[in-house]
């Protein structure tokens, strides 16, 4: 090692490591799923041979296992099927100093003990968890934000940097579901 306090011996190293620190932090309950797609840099699905993937069409998705290994686009995504799964999109939830917004700090709360994820943008959230949602909605609020419900028929871009201490697993978020709509 070139310094004392390095963790890792080289550059190829330290990437190992950081991709077995990032290996778990996906939850079973996603990763169990054939629902699984690439994506390209715009956010566009993609199947694991770069292909157009579609959020409707079964065919065109993969396992985890598979979408992991496919070097297509850029990075990952899920597909949500109308199962239970269902993901609250926050977009621009996350202050410049890092902190998440009031607006932001309250859905958190009251989500729970839920697999959250920071978005691709870097400064939103997707909260994952169980509840009933048959038609995804844009519910606007009073101070300007807007927090999007989707249950079917859409994928996520997908980043596994779980957000600050948020478990590796589900829960049920229909409260959270039925206070938002």
């Amino acid at each position: 090692m070139a310094r004392s306090h390095a963790k890792a011996c080289s550059p190829r190293c330290r990437k190992a490591l950081y991709r077995a620190s990032k290996k778990d932090t996906l939850p079973a309950e996603l990763t169990c799923r054939a629902r699984w797609v690439r994506r390209s840099a715009t956010k566009v699905p993609l199947t694991t041979a770069g292909r157009a993937a579609s959020s409707t069409d079964p065919r065109t998705w993969s396992s985890y296992k598979e979408a992991s290994k496919s070097r297509a686009g850029v990075g990952l995504g899920f597909v949500l099927n109308g199962d239970g799964i269902v993901c609250l999109d926050l977009d621009h939830a996350i202050a410049i100093d890092g902190s998440l917004k009031p607006w932001a700090a309250d859905i958190v709360r009251t989500a729970g003990a839920t697999y959250a994820e920071i978005s691709p943008s870097g400064d939103g959230l997707h909260i994952f968890g169980y509840a009933d949602v048959r038609h995804g909605r844009r519910i606007r609020r009073s101070g300007g934000y807007a927090v999007e419900i989707y249950g079917t028929g859409r994928y996520l871009a997908m980043t596994g940097d779980r957000f600050r201490d948020a478990p590796s697993a589900l829960a049920d978020i229909s409260v959270l579901v039925d206070k938002l709509t």
